[in-house]
């Protein structure tokens, strides 16, 4: 098929194209889980920064993710509703490519920030003796920086290789969201480069990441299970099951958008899974993770505590 061979300058995302009837329910639906999204990850964000309990590299790297994962979902949910709303699907080619770069960024900033998590469950449950000399305050600083500045230095090579390319059309893409296949799909220049080039960048920074998360608690649960006592092993399992079972279901969906095969047959699977990555694990993270935590419950316990006897004294 020709394609148009003036350069794009906007974008038509037709994802929730054959779902106008569901409209109303559409925008509720996620609506709500912005918002349970953004409170719930504040919920456990804000008590990490203020409660001097909770400056532990544990809770240092659940504020970092909990942060991430507000700037994700807001990077991706208000345009989402908005769409959804007014029926106007159009934007700019600009701000297509900035909503891919920062999706881009937070995943590979977190695909880093919970190897390092793992690694920190690792030394605690693992080498017990040397975790205060080895996860002092500046090593997790400086964990936490390589993290979030791989993820953008990462996207940010690639954004200037994809601006290298012509963008000619067809301006369509059948997506809920800018991401990185749609977009090259526009593309009328040799992509094929820019495709190796993303099973590289997948490999090193997602699947390299989730092996050494994978190797980390196969040494975890080899140590746990030579606990003698019961209790000693619900208790060392329980300080890593949340992490596992986000890494589960973080990694799920990933692989399943970016690293299977895109045949034809997988195109609305692969739109579903990228679908479930924007919606689950910043709604379900914060529960799986510490609201049902009660360190972090006594820490908002403290900041309400903290706030009312400020106006009580006003």
């Amino acid at each position: 098929m020709l394609r148009n061979k003036t350069r794009i300058t906007e974008i038509i995302l037709l994802g929730f194209e054959d779902l106008t009837d569901l409209q109303s329910i559409l925008f509720l639906a996620f609506l709500f889980i912005y918002i349970v999204a953004i409170t719930g990850n504040s919920l456990i964000f804000v008590p990490v920064i203020l409660d001097q309990h909770l400056h532990t590299p544990m809770y240092f790297f659940l504020g970092n993710i909990s942060f991430l994962e507000i700037c994700y979902t807001s990077n991706i949910f208000p345009r989402m509703l908005s769409a959804i709303l007014t029926g106007n699907r159009v934007f700019s080619f600009s701000s297509c490519l900035t909503q891919w770069y920062l999706c881009g960024s937070f995943i590979i900033t977190e695909c880093c920030l919970l190897c390092v998590m793992s690694y920190d469950r690792y030394l605690a449950v693992c080498k017990p003796l040397h975790y205060a000399t080895m996860m002092k305050t500046q090593t997790c600083v400086q964990f936490a920086a390589i993290s979030w500045i791989n993820g953008f230095l990462v996207m940010s090579l690639l954004l200037i290789l994809m601006l290298q390319l012509n963008f000619c059309g067809p301006n369509e893409i059948d997506h809920y969201f800018c991401d990185y296949t749609p977009i090259l799909n526009l593309s009328c220049s040799d992509t094929r480069m820019m495709k190796q080039l993303s099973y590289v960048t997948t490999a090193m920074f997602i699947l390299s990441p989730f092996l050494l998360t994978l190797t980390s608690y196969i040494y975890i649960i080899a140590v746990i299970l030579k606990i003698p006592s019961t209790t000693g092993k619900q208790k060392a399992f329980s300080t890593c099951s949340s992490h596992l079972t986000v890494v589960s279901l973080f990694y799920g969906s990933i692989i399943t958008v970016y690293m299977l095969p895109k045949a034809e047959g997988r195109r609305e699977m692969g739109k579903f899974s990228s679908l479930l990555y924007v919606v689950l694990p910043p709604l379900l993270n914060p529960f799986i993770y510490s609201l049902r935590n009660k360190e972090v419950k006594e820490g908002l316990r403290n900041i309400i505590r903290t706030i009312i006897h400020y106006k009580a004294i006003q």
